[in-house]
């Protein structure tokens, strides 16, 4: 398995206040997969045919005003990154947080308001 480059996008999600209505649609229209995410509760991982991993997650959300698609950029240090966003004119919507299994990320904005999400996978 090839491990994804830094400053490439390499995770997505989806959230969504219905999650079945999501998994239907996407599977249908690209054959994805979904199982439930053993570490996140209301959390689905999305594979690709073929592929050795997930590459996507669908949140479940409480309700439509919560709904929103992100793409994650890996990166190799998550605060250093929200800084350089600021720098390059952008803003920190979520600030940097590391979830119970290692896993650290933040949601930015480019200066358009565009939101996107950084992260560095917990340590092996």
């Amino acid at each position: 398995m090839s491990v994804p480059a830094y400053n490439t996008v390499a995770w997505f999600q989806v959230g969504t206040d219905a999650p079945e209505d999501a998994r239907r649609f996407y599977g249908d229209m690209f054959g994805w997969r979904f199982a439930s995410d053993p570490g996140s509760e209301g959390y689905d991982l999305v594979s690709y045919e073929g592929a050795d991993a997930p590459s996507g997650g669908i949140a479940h959300v409480p309700d439509a005003s919560a709904n929103h698609a992100v793409f994650f950029v890996l990166v190799e240090d998550v605060d250093a990154a929200c800084a350089e966003a600021e720098k390059c004119g952008g803003k920190v919507a979520v600030p940097g947080t590391t979830t119970p299994d290692g896993l650290r990320f933040a949601h930015l904005a480019d200066p358009s308001g565009n939101r996107f999400a950084v992260f560095t996978p917990p340590a092996a």
